[in-house]
């Protein structure tokens, strides 16, 4: 499998509803450090009542 971003092979792949995506290393660490930041996530720490350490 290959990344969804560039030609790279995929090193982590997702599977939803029978849909798969890849992405590589570079790519993936991109996207986590997006979601980090994101507003969505915060509502989720704060649902689930998470704390970080």
């Amino acid at each position: 499998m290959r990344c969804h971003y560039c030609d790279r092979t995929a090193d982590v792949s997702v599977d939803k509803s029978g849909v798969r995506v890849g992405l590589c290393e570079e790519h993936f660490q991109e996207r986590l450090d997006e979601l980090a930041d994101s507003e969505a996530l915060s509502r989720l720490r704060e649902q689930l009542d998470i704390d970080r350490a």
